[in-house]
């Protein structure tokens, strides 16, 4: 490919015969070049942040040396070099998993055992700027953002609801927030048990 910048990439995987696998595919793919591997988040970050390696695309595994250390490794990269697209891949679908990688800025999530033209689309739609996320992907970022539209649909009803207390009441809610008890409360109040509950 002569007239065609190589897409450059580097691969983070602990599991060596893993990390052997994806660095063979992306080495045979005539529009990539590999530009190396690590076998842990720290070593990812340290030969980009201190050996001055840089890619266009890292295919990063998250659960490294620890179940998020991949995650914290995109961190990490992001604070430097925003321009780096990162694409995940875990063999865990669980929806927690998928938003805590995508809230690091990643731009794609794979999948393990994917089939290697898959992998290699979606590492040049990354560098493209055009991930596609699997469907799976996008049914968990969807349920994120129901659950957070829910939260937020009661938290204006919840601030609705206190902006219209009273300021005895708002007095209360604040001493049962404190952990006081209602009997208590009466008795820092001066009043009687039934007036606390009433209001």
């Amino acid at each position: 490919m002569a007239d065609k910048k190589k897409i450059k990439v580097m691969v983070a995987e602990d599991i060596r015969l893993l990390r052997e696998d994806f660095a063979e595919i992306i080495e045979e793919a005539d529009d990539m070049e590999l530009l190396g591997t690590a076998g842990s988040a720290a070593d990812i970050c340290r030969q980009i942040q201190e050996e001055g390696i840089l890619p266009d695309v890292i295919l990063m595994d998250i659960e490294m040396e620890t179940l998020t250390a991949g995650i914290q490794a995109a961190r990490d990269i992001y604070t430097e070099h925003p321009e780096i697209r990162i694409v995940f891949m875990t063999a865990h679908e669980a929806d927690e998993m998928i938003n805590a990688g995508m809230e690091t800025g990643a731009v794609d999530y794979v999948i393990k055992g994917c089939e290697d033209e898959v992998l290699l689309e979606h590492i040049r739609k990354a560098h493209a700027g055009t991930s596609v996320l699997d469907s799976h992907i996008q049914q968990s970022i969807m349920r994120e953002f129901t659950r957070l539209r829910r939260s937020e649909q009661s938290l204006v009803f919840m601030i609705n609801n206190v902006t219209q207390l009273t300021p005895s009441e708002r007095e209360i809610v604040a001493l049962l927030l404190e952990g006081k008890k209602v009997k208590e409360i009466a008795q820092l109040r001066g009043v009687e048990l039934v007036t606390v509950k009433t209001q």
